[in-house]
């Protein structure tokens, strides 16, 4: 997770070669913020909110684990090399309390991952809406909860103790992989199969938020259930 990535045929030179590599970061962290979300939130949504799944709990949760693991490997194979692949506020905060970014460039970041989580989930909901079966307050795009919208009904408490959680070793994982003295080469591999077994024991609890920008980005319109679990 480099602090800065050089531009084609050198380090930055001045200050527009500094202005591009940070549009270049932003962009692609909006991108990959947004391909996150539209797929791995559209297979969530297929499995629970169209019930492809069937009567398995079991296949819809790891269905969807997988599918958050396997984008996120793959984005940080695609991303990574420019902006380090966050698509996470909290990735963000753990770089900057570590030094890896600066607080101007973390803005940044942050401000671009919502506008992602946003913009991959209007066009999810667009996508989906269109179909017959689509009915907004019965299939939704997916909600993290906590209460009736949790399947073991956990209250708010154990939520957000059990959300701390998962997002304190998920972004410890990430910066111990990212480090100086880790194999970069396997960092992507252990970075999307720890969000899978976040999502493997989280899913069933509150729906599993870690911090990610999307479950902000869904349109409070297209939200099933009661209560969206938002731990900012």
């Amino acid at each position: 997770m480099p602090v800065l990535p050089p531009v084609r045929g050198g380090p930055p030179r001045g200050p527009g070669d500094y202005g591009h590599v940070m549009v270049r970061k932003f962009a692609v962290e909006l991108l990959g913020t947004a391909i996150l979300v539209f797929i791995a939130v559209g297979v969530a949504t297929l499995m629970f909110g169209f019930r492809l799944a069937g009567g398995s709990a079991a296949a819809g949760v790891v269905a969807t684990a997988l599918a958050f693991g396997l984008t996120l490997l793959g984005l940080v194979y695609m991303i990574g090399p420019i902006s380090g692949s966050h698509v996470n506020p909290a990735i963000t905060l753990g770089a900057l309390l570590t030094g890896r970014i600066a607080i101007a460039e973390a803005i940044g970041y942050w401000i671009a991952q919502f506008a992602g989580g946003i913009a991959g989930a209007l066009v999810l909901w667009g996508t989906l809406s269109s179909s017959p079966f689509y009915h907004r307050s019965v299939t939704g795009l997916g909600a993290d909860g906590w209460g009736r919208a949790s399947m073991i009904h956990i209250g708010v408490g154990g939520a957000f103790v059990f959300e701390m959680i998962m997002t304190a070793i998920f972004v410890f994982v990430v910066l111990r992989v990212t480090s100086a003295t880790a194999n970069a080469a396997t960092a992507a591999i252990a970075i999307g199969l720890t969000l899978t077994a976040v999502h493997l024991v989280g899913i069933p609890i509150t729906g599993t938020s870690v911090a990610r920008p999307w479950s902000s980005g869904v349109p409070p319109s297209a939200r099933c259930g009661s209560s969206s679990w938002r731990p900012w």
